[in-house]
């Protein structure tokens, strides 16, 4: 049987949350045994007929109500996300305003697409028909989700389930419970019936049992590429949306504003203490620029403030845990062992770790090949686009990337020449809107986020033909 990663599915046999920062114990939660797992997803599957028959207005009236109520509460789940999974109070605000905002964007949604007339006479012997589709909820919809947006990308699966008509068990993150049950709460009390959506907490048994049930209609997953894989091979037939993460390129040509790339790079690679899948993460500059680039970026990262998240004027929190501090460390030493060079930070006590610049990392360490989910850059020099492009597109796994340039048309070739599923001109990699349809290019690659392109993801056409007379 294919196994579950460990690192997202813990299995205490009470699931005790710690706030990253202090340490201290904030919640204590029972996690259900598979039994109890299996009940919840039978009331979701039984609620599914009613789920599909509730309006599309009143749908869009109980999301647009959750979302004036997380606003309503935004200082309390803001300080939440910070206790829980170690986010910046100013970081935790501005994901309290992202997911209210997605959760408007699926009340749109679900007054929105409802199908369309369908020319029947564009084949000769079916002029006489009549007909249309509409878009129809899948039924019931498993969502999995991570860590590191413990509240947003909560919502980017409730809003868009709950938008179409489905109903929803919910798996969150063992490591972040409580901010997803806040979510949950706020759509219970803003209208939600309770059969529709229901939480589950468990070891990798459930987590198993809830993948490879034949009730179940669509998987949605966040998180890592070896758990993607088992939860694959487990699913069976059923319909499979996947975010895998990334190890995100960053273009730096001889034409780009310096001082513009390095804000945006320092931003994109050190955001939430680099626990970020589509965060920057291998820096290719011109060679006639990487020393000047790079004392920029050493420049602005040094400004940076490591520590307690609770402060207004601290820019990088804790990692998700000591052991994950620990982790992207050891990546660190393996790379200096193997010829690459560390210029500044990489200091870890506890969850801290202080945002790490290197060069000279060899294409054969995990800090090239694998997502580093920390807060670690890595700069590699280029001496020709094309070399550029083909180091950008050296990755099994690719989510979005970033270039800076001042030449529109060489923005626009290599914006069609590399692999990602998004591509950030003047920017890093580490932008998103919202509405916008996000997923990967290559390895794991399955569907898209954004909740106009996921309310397709989780309906299906139906067909409605009238035979003319």
């Amino acid at each position: 049987m294919p196994e579950i990663d460990t690192n997202e599915f813990v299995e205490p046999d009470d699931l005790r949350i710690w706030n990253k920062y202090t340490g201290e114990l904030i919640g204590t939660l029972e996690q259900d045994t598979v039994e109890q797992a299996a009940a919840k997803l039978e009331v979701a599957a039984s609620a599914a007929p009613s789920a599909a028959q509730i309006p599309r207005h009143r749908r869009a009236d109980i999301l647009n109500t959750a979302a004036e109520s997380l606003q309503t509460h935004a200082d309390e789940v803001a300080e939440l996300i910070v206790a829980e999974a170690g986010k910046t109070i100013r970081q935790a605000r501005k994901e309290v305003s992202r997911a209210a905002n997605t959760l408007k964007l699926s009340a749109n949604a679900a007054l929105d697409n409802p199908g369309e007339v369908i020319a029947f006479d564009t084949f000769p012997g079916a002029e006489g028909r009549r007909g249309w589709y509409t878009r129809e909820p899948l039924g019931l919809v498993v969502a999995i989700t991570p860590y590191n947006d413990a509240l947003n990308l909560v919502a980017h699966k409730l809003g868009p389930a709950i938008a179409a008509g489905n109903s929803v068990v919910l798996k969150p993150s063992q490591q972040t419970p409580l901010t997803a049950q806040f979510l949950v709460d706020i759509l219970l009390r803003s209208g939600l019936p309770e059969q529709a959506i229901q939480v589950v907490r468990g070891n990798r048994d459930v987590v198993r049992m809830l993948v490879s049930s034949r009730k179940v209609r669509m998987v949605s997953f966040t998180g890592g590429f070896a758990t993607g894989e088992a939860i694959a091979k487990l699913a069976g037939i059923k319909r499979l949306s996947m975010e895998l993460g990334g190890n995100a390129p960053v273009l730096v040509f001889d034409d780009a504003d310096l001082t513009q790339a390095a804000e945006a790079c320092a931003s994109g690679g050190f955001w939430a203490a680099g626990q970020n899948c589509i965060g920057a993460q291998r820096i290719l500059v011109d060679k006639s620029v990487f020393f000047p680039f790079l004392q920029e970026l050493v420049t602005v990262t040094k400004h940076l403030e490591v520590g307690d998240p609770r402060l207004e004027k601290t820019d990088i929190g804790p990692m998700i845990s000591t052991s994950a501090a620990i982790g992207a460390r050891r990546s660190i030493d393996e790379a200096v062992k193997a010829g690459a060079r560390l210029i500044s930070g990489g200091e870890q006590k506890e969850s801290l770790l202080s945002p790490a610049i290197l060069i000279k990392v060899p294409r054969t360490c995990r800090l090239w090949k694998e997502e580093v989910f920390a807060p670690v850059v890595l700069l590699e020099p280029f001496e020709s686009e094309a070399e550029a492009v083909a180091a950008a597109n050296d990755s099994e796994y690719s989510l979005q990337a970033g270039l800076f340039t001042s030449d529109i048309n060489r923005a626009f070739r290599v914006a069609e020449s590399i692999e990602a599923g998004g591509v950030m001109i003047n920017d890093s990699s580490d932008f998103r809107l919202d509405s916008m349809p996000f997923g990967g290019a290559k390895y794991g690659s399955m569907g898209r986020e954004g909740v106009r392109f996921t309310v397709e993801e989780m309906t299906q056409p139906k067909v409605v033909a009238i035979a003319g007379q």
